[in-house]
């Protein structure tokens, strides 16, 4: 019995880190209608940022602090600079230049860091919680504890304020949002700084739970986090929730059983093929009208 609850919670952790990652491909495809697959790389600048400024400050809570607005400010470049001029082209050349962006950051990082990991010591012992019987990692409920408060503070920040409201508004009609007089760039540049920042907190998570970063850091966690938010429902705050909780179940529930643990990535997507086949738009998903 202790054994499933320790499983469930390391899964409610990973899934956590899913959805941070989630989030930021949601709101971003929400408000922009775009894909950005630079988003997992962002998460690989966080990590990088957070190894740089740890050993020169020596505090974990100001590197993380510092990673954010780097990723922040790597999210507004690349927004301005990368997608903004494509905002009227056809979604292959914007899907093309997202990979493009994708590659770029890889290979800036492996110019400045080299491709071997970079150990991350300080992270990766905090020590364990004895709760009668059950034994849990720090780093696993401090994942856990910040996912659930930044998914709850960006969903009343989305529905209680004034440029929630305004992101919902350019998220439903772009158009009909700048003749009331929203300033429609603003938004999306809002919208790719919270996506970013979110990616940094998940670099952090994903350092917690693996003391190591690497320039492919964020590839792979991207795509689970992607799928995830397919699942739940592209373009849905609490689909994308739901669906990283639910395939960082998955995850931890396959890699515990040995017969089923060489085919987690494979159960995980067929998942996604399934949900897709039952529910096209996701378990959350709303079905859009299409202007014609």
């Amino acid at each position: 019995m202790i054994d499933i609850i320790t499983t469930i919670i390391n899964g409610l952790s990973l899934g956590g880190v899913y959805a941070l990652i989630a989030l930021g491909y949601t709101m971003v495809y929400g408000i922009a209608k775009m894909l950005n697959f630079a988003h997992g790389d962002i998460i690989m600048v966080g990590g990088f940022s957070i190894f740089v400024f740890f050993n020169m400050i020596g505090q974990p809570l100001l590197a993380v602090a510092a990673a954010i607005i780097v990723c922040i400010v790597v999210g507004l470049l690349t927004e301005r600079f990368a997608y903004r001029p494509l905002r009227g082209a056809s979604p292959l050349a914007v899907l093309i230049t997202a990979i493009g962006v994708s590659y770029l950051l890889q290979s800036l990082a492996q110019i400045i860091f080299g491709a071997a990991p970079k150990k991350m010591s300080a992270f990766s012992d905090l020590g364990m919680l004895n709760i009668g019987e059950l034994k849990v990692k720090i780093a696993t409920l401090i994942t856990l504890g910040v996912a659930t408060v930044i998914m709850i503070a960006l969903t009343l920040f989305i529905n209680k304020t004034k440029v929630g409201k305004a992101m919902l508004a350019v998220s439903e009609d772009r158009g009909a949002a700048q003749l009331m007089g929203i300033n429609v760039n603003f938004v999306i540049a809002l919208t790719f700084a919270i996506g970013s920042a979110l990616a940094a907190v998940a670099g952090a998570s994903y350092i917690l739970q693996n003391p190591t970063v690497n320039v492919s850091m964020g590839s792979m966690p991207g795509i689970k986090a992607f799928t995830a938010a397919v699942i739940g429902g592209i373009g849905s705050i609490p689909g994308a929730m739901l669906g990283g909780i639910l395939l960082g179940l998955i995850e931890t529930i396959c890699n515990a059983i040995p017969g089923l643990s060489d085919y987690t990535i494979a159960i995980e997507f067929a998942l996604l093929i399934l949900i897709l086949l039952v529910k096209p738009t996701g378990l959350l998903g709303k079905k859009r009208r299409e202007k014609v």
